[in-house]
């Protein structure tokens, strides 16, 4: 048994992300099913955590004072759910969040969040590398298409193959179904 409840982290579930700019996107139930983790992690009385993007780039929708950096509505944290703002892909980076975490003795997350191959694969690859053990929750995430040179990839290819890097080394990739059983 764990010494300590494992801590569910939510990272740039914000409206930002539904911006057309970024193109196609695969799973359209990442948020409600990080909803219903959230939901169940409150009952429990459960640690929850909350990252967002604050870009630094002109015209980002995740950039602070545009619309696009708030939370999506079923994702927002409560007042005593503590929320860390990055500016880099890795929720580590700047932030407080290992102090926060080591701090508390949590060793183990459960990882939601956009996108996929960027900022979740990164956190979870910073994650493990500093010992936690980490579950990074394949139907509570999502990314969009993506393009190097002329070659397309879509969506769905891109979150499974982005999914495909983390398991087994850097996290177990579970559903959400089993992500609601971990003590």
């Amino acid at each position: 048994m764990r010494s300590a409840p494992p801590v569910l982290l939510l990272i740039d579930f914000q409206q930002g992300f539904d911006d057309p700019r970024w193109g196609t996107r695969n799973n359209p139930d990442a948020e409600t099913n990080a909803a219903q983790l959230l939901s169940i992690w409150r009952e429990r009385e459960r640690p929850v955590v909350h990252v967002r993007h604050s870009s630094t780039e002109p015209d980002s929708p995740l950039r602070k004072g545009q619309s696009g950096f708030q939370y999506k509505s079923a994702l927002c944290p409560e007042a005593d759910e503590p929320e860390f703002v990055k500016r880099v892909n890795g929720a580590f980076i700047d932030t407080g969040l290992e102090q926060w975490l080591r701090e508390r003795n949590y060793e183990t997350l459960v990882i939601c969040g956009l996108t996929t191959d960027h900022c979740v694969s990164t956190t979870t690859r910073m994650a493990e590398n500093r010992g936690f053990e980490v579950y990074v929750v394949a139907d509570a995430t999502a990314t969009f298409d993506r393009t190097l040179n002329d070659e397309h990839f879509d969506a769905p290819v891109v979150h499974r193959t982005a999914l495909a890097h983390l398991s087994d080394e850097f996290a177990t990739v579970i559903p959400t179904e089993k992500a609601k059983g971990i003590d």
